[in-house]
């Protein structure tokens, strides 16, 4: 398995977590243990739980701020999801480059999301990226 899986199958738990409202470990680990018992990005998932779970707040704020007459309520869940992993990766995993993170987001959107999924995701990354290197 790839960075690239390990960043769609945990997209996929903050879509479950958002739906059912409960973003505890034991969802978590019911999730690693049905899609990731052998993969060797169990490591790098758990990074990416902790760079997001802990900090869905601060994200949260983040992705409001940057994106103009959005709020976190009317967006899409599989658009919030991608989101949300992928401002963890900019803000909280500071070896992954900012721009590895944003393809990879708009190539999740591009193949979970709608049409216009991709453009939003791109729009709202970029001025995250760019808030985060004015501060």
């Amino acid at each position: 398995m790839r960075r690239t899986e390990a960043r769609e199958l945990f997209m996929q738990l903050l879509f479950q977590m958002e739906v059912q409202n409960d973003y505890g470990q034991e969802i978590k680990e019911r999730f690693i243990l049905e899609h990731m018992e052998d993969s060797n990005q169990l490591e790098y998932f758990n990074q990416l739980s902790a760079a997001a779970v802990d900090h869905l707040t601060a994200i949260d704020e983040k992705l409001e701020a940057c994106s103009e007459n959005w709020k976190i309520s009317r967006m899409a869940k599989v658009d919030l999801a991608i989101l949300r992993l992928s401002a963890a990766e900019i803000l909280y995993l500071p070896d992954v480059p900012n721009s590895a993170s944003i393809n990879e987001a708009v190539d999740m959107a591009k193949k979970f999301g709608g049409d216009e999924s991709g453009k939003f995701i791109n729009g709202i990354l970029g001025k995250v990226v760019r808030s985060k290197d004015a501060e």
